[in-house]
């Protein structure tokens, strides 16, 4: 099995977790044994969100999305953003926030639990009052604990780990971004994603009748 950053290996990863044994579970309890804890923060690109939620989904999984609502990428009040939110909610999944330090934006968009975005050590586990942060106990806990930040695992690709069942439950975090769009490197793949945002931003150049010709 290659362990390449591709929506193929991401279905695989998702049947390690199926073959060991595990359930889907979320932030609204503590974690307990057998919980597999699928959290996606989403940086750069809701069609990339919805890319790996439609194969979750396919693939009998839910998981938790945060979603920005100070992106410089993307707007959770636009069209899109709107009928992102909706299709994650059809799809089964939850929906938390991910929120950029010190603003914590909750409304009734969001369950009641906060990722921070690009977290220094200071504030990462810090007290949200009325929400609960992801990267504090009972939820945070290193051996637990899986990321794929910058197309590197911190401690390897954790499909062989699970599906033998060596986590006694794990929180995993996914970014859609680098699954989504085609790279070998973290360069490569944000490139790719520029690619498509240039042809999306083009497309809704034409949407607002502005004449390209």
């Amino acid at each position: 099995m290659s362990c390449d950053f591709t929506i193929e290996h991401y279905r695989e990863l998702l049947r390690s977790g199926v073959s060991g044994g595990y359930r889907w579970a979320g932030f609204d309890r503590p974690p307990e044994a057998g919980d597999l804890i699928v959290r996606h923060d989403v940086d750069l690109s809701l069609d990339a969100a919805l890319v790996l939620a439609e194969a979750e989904a396919e693939e009998g999984a839910w998981s938790t999305w945060f979603l920005m609502t100070r992106s410089s990428f993307y707007n959770l009040a636009s069209n899109e953003g709107e009928r992102a939110v909706a299709r994650l909610r059809e799809l089964g999944h939850r929906i938390g926030h991910h929120a950029v330090y010190p603003n914590v934006d909750l409304d009734e968009r969001f369950d009641p639990v906060v990722a921070w975005h690009n977290p220094d050590a200071e504030f990462m586990q810090a007290d949200i009052p009325g929400a609960v942060n992801v990267m504090r106990a009972p939820f945070f806990d290193p051996p637990r604990y899986r990321s794929d930040s910058n197309q590197q695992w911190r401690s390897g690709c954790p499909h062989d780990e699970l599906a033998r069942g060596e986590f006694e439950w794990l929180q995993l975090l996914i970014h859609p971004e680098i699954w989504a769009f085609e790279g070998r490197t973290m360069r490569e793949t944000m490139e790719s994603f520029l690619d498509a945002e240039r042809a999306l931003r083009l497309e809704l150049l034409r949407h607002d009748r502005i004449d390209l010709s």
